[in-house]
């Protein structure tokens, strides 16, 4: 069995990857605002329902996002609970 110095180590470093990943959740969330944006600048005025559901699609790609980076903050804290009891 590793030591609870191995451990913390171990959790450390899966916690820096989950900060990377956060980071990327991140930079994904901006990207589909501006996309948000760019699109709806480009179709200004439009009625086509294609435009409704394609706002809507990232609409809700935003919202997924956001509960991924929540789910992810609750598993740091979680790890940190762990490893705080070793």
């Amino acid at each position: 069995m590793a030591s609870v110095a191995e451990l913390r180590a171990a959790v450390d470093a899966a916690l820096a990857q989950v900060t990377e990943g956060q980071a990327a959740i991140q930079a994904a969330r901006e990207k589909i605002g501006e996309a948000q944006q760019s699109l709806a600048a480009a179709l200004d005025g439009s009625a086509s329902d294609a435009v409704g559901a394609a706002h809507a699609s990232l609409s809700q790609a935003d919202q997924q996002l956001e509960e991924c980076f929540g789910a992810t903050q609750v598993a740091v804290e979680q790890a940190q609970t762990y490893t705080a009891q070793l």
